[in-house]
């Protein structure tokens, strides 16, 4: 795949060489506020006015210090932190994902815009090991994922390491295909798609609800064929001979099926499935690259269901 030369995103933040530090999650100073409270509603209206007075002069004289120890200053809660511990790579592995990351901001924009979708960007965090987000915190064995919360796709690149040892997909642009997929639940987010399956979290058995999952990873990959498509017509020899064929692999190597017969109990439970088979990964991108249709993903997505 040829991908040097592109303009990259400005959505990418890379925290790598980055260490995380803990914090509680509440104002630190709410326990010191709690105690003054208490202590003034206890004491007789003497001592209150006493109080009130001391602490005008308090803070005309200390407000800085004095607001931080209440736990005003910093405006909130104490969040799990990022410091830095060296300097972050300014490597090629960035320069490709933020090039990937622009590829997809110039070919969705249009496509949406012919179905009257509003688009906006998505952000990406490039970390390694672990990594702070809205819901928690980001282990990079989850793997690559989109969060719909802020809207970003968490990414730590030594899984490619991991794609190509223990999954056998090589190949720049089985990268991409990675990239592309998250970039489309993103797509999908703004569709309505991800808040219609996380509203029935809860409401449906086990393995109805999984069923619903795989039909929207399938979609994802609809879209990442789309995006192949569209971007070797808008780039110009942006794909070379074999790159379509890399991607497919890769969707092959990761589906569930395939995951769980050689890293499982070795036994394959299809009512766990919740990305779908290789066979299914497969097809479904390379049904997005031969059309790069919007409206065959929407049909196959609506007639999915009654198919998994």
């Amino acid at each position: 795949m040829r991908w040097k030369g592109r303009q990259q995103s400005r959505h990418v933040e890379d925290r790598r060489g980055q260490a995380m530090t803990s914090g509680r999650g509440r104002r630190a100073g709410s326990g010191m506020l709690n105690i003054l409270l208490m202590g003034f509603l206890r004491a007789s209206p003497k001592t209150r006015i006493i109080m009130v007075v001391v602490a005008a002069i308090a803070f005309l004289f200390f407000r800085g210090p004095l607001l931080e120890i209440l736990g005003f200053s910093s405006g909130g809660s104490v969040p799990v932190q990022q410091t830095q511990t060296g300097a972050a790579p300014n490597d090629e592995m960035e320069a490709y994902l933020s090039t990937m990351m622009g590829d997809n901001e110039r070919i969705w924009p249009p496509l949406l815009q012919r179905f009257d979708i509003p688009y906006r960007p998505c952000q990406m965090v490039i970390y390694t090991g672990r990594t702070q987000t809205p819901g928690g915190i980001a282990d990079a064995r989850s793997g690559p994922f989109y969060s719909p919360g802020d809207e970003t796709i968490y990414i730590d690149p030594t899984f490619f390491d991991e794609l190509k040892q223990r999954f056998g997909a090589t190949g720049d642009f089985a990268e991409a295909y990675v990239v592309a997929h998250e970039y489309a639940h993103h797509i999908q987010n703004l569709m309505g798609r991800l808040d219609e399956l996380h509203k029935l979290r809860g409401r449906l058995p086990t393995a109805e609800y999984n069923k619903r999952s795989v039909r929207v990873e399938l979609h994802a990959d609809f879209l990442a064929g789309m995006f192949a498509k569209t971007a070797d017509s808008t780039f110009g020899s942006f794909l070379e001979s074999g790159d379509i064929e890399e991607a497919m692999r890769c969707a092959a190597a990761i589906g569930d099926d395939r995951i769980q017969s050689q890293f499982g109990s070795g036994r394959i439970k299809p009512e766990s499935f919740t990305h779908g088979t290789s066979e299914q990964r497969a097809k479904w991108f390379k049904l997005g690259f031969s059309t790069g249709d919007l409206r065959v993903g929407e049909k196959l997505y609506t007639a999915a269901y009654e198919d998994l």
